[in-house]
């Protein structure tokens, strides 16, 4: 994302309205925007081993399990990051009205 301002810190909000129309994905840590780096491929078969097992030990059980596409928001520490798996009991709690950030990892 490239932002066209001298502004040093922004709010969630503010980093939420310009992670809509980023080209790529960004962290939010406690004001600052922080560009994420590239993935390989090995991380991604990792990644994707790991919620294949978890899906399968936790057949029958409520637990949602996502990967790296949905936000997670951690309010305590004012950081919003994409989990590369996130496992969830029960239903998400979503940020607001959207679906693209969970509050309840």
């Amino acid at each position: 994302m490239t932002i066209a301002t001298d502004k040093s810190t922004y709010s969630f909000a503010e980093y939420l309205e310009l992670e809509e129309t980023a080209a790529y994905k960004n962290e939010y840590q406690d004001g600052e925007i922080v560009p994420m780096t590239g993935g390989t491929t090995d991380h991604n078969k990792i990644a994707l081993n790991f919620a294949a097992y978890l899906k399968f030990a936790l057949k029958g059980q409520k637990y949602n399990i996502f990967i790296g596409d949905v936000k997670l928001w951690i309010a305590q520490y004012r950081q919003a990051t994409y989990p590369d798996v996130m496992l969830i009991e029960g239903e998400p709690i979503y940020y607001e009205t959207g679906k693209t950030t969970i509050t309840n990892p």
